[in-house]
């Protein structure tokens, strides 16, 4: 007879959990539109903040406290989790996503998150490898 191991913490896993320590304070308004349009897009602060250029707790910050952005990195956020600047600002209602089916690569991505953190992070390796390739491939 073949034994097998469980563990705890797979059995206790939750893919909606919250990622990252708790705030000690409240969010800013800004810094919960951020955060949702954000994480809308499957992305983490570390990612955002390399695609801006600073480091990941200066993003958290924005996140989590009133702070003055630059304009050129108010515009380079909204480029990058694909909204308005008005949207960040707060100043126009947050577009509304189709309701029809999710198409097929959406949908693998969506049972693909489901999967432990792992997995995950091998699955965004590949993938961003790809992507980048096909990228460099483009450029030439």
């Amino acid at each position: 007879m073949q034994g097998f191991s469980v563990s705890l913490a797979s059995l206790i896993y939750d893919d909606g959990m919250a990622m990252g320590r708790p705030p000690k304070s409240e969010r800013s308004e800004f810094g919960e539109r951020l955060a949702a349009a954000r994480q809308q897009l499957g992305l983490t602060q570390s990612q955002v903040a390399e695609r801006l250029g600073i480091t990941q707790q200066s993003y958290a910050g924005w996140e989590r406290r009133q702070t003055a952005l630059k304009p050129e990195h108010l515009v380079s956020l909204a480029g990058i989790l694909e909204v308005s600047v008005e949207h960040l600002l707060g100043q126009e209602e947050p577009r509304k996503r189709n309701g029809g089916p999710a198409g097929r690569l959406r949908q693998v991505f969506e049972r693909a998150s489901r999967l432990p953190r792992h997995q995950q992070n091998k699955i965004a390796e590949f993938v961003e490898a790809f992507v980048a390739q096909h990228r460099q491939k483009n450029a030439a």
